[in-house]
């Protein structure tokens, strides 16, 4: 797989926002398939930082529902936190 296909987008939310001012953690919506070593590698080689940690959390798929029926489903997806070593920053989410 490659390193684009990897990253599909940043996750922006509060949660991120928090994170990233306080804890140096960014988030981003990744490739189901891929592992913590290939997201790694992906970071490091497209922002030009040192990763320390990558965490993965899975949100699963659900149903919505309108007026007591079924009439669809919300896609799930996969999430990865991406602790960056001290003094290194994604210059992407600054100003967001």
């Amino acid at each position: 797989m490659h390193n684009t296909q990897i990253l599909i987008r940043p996750l922006v939310s509060e949660k991120s926002n928090h994170l990233k001012e306080f804890q140096n953690k960014v988030a981003f919506v990744v490739h189901p398939r891929a592992n913590k070593l290939e997201i790694k590698k992906a970071v490091e080689s497209i922002f030009n930082v040192s990763v320390d940690k990558v965490n993965i959390v899975r949100r699963n798929s659900l149903q919505r529902k309108r007026f007591g029926r079924v009439s669809g489903r919300i896609p799930g997806y996969r999430k990865a936190y991406i602790t960056l070593s001290p003094g290194d920053k994604i210059e992407f989410f600054e100003g967001v």
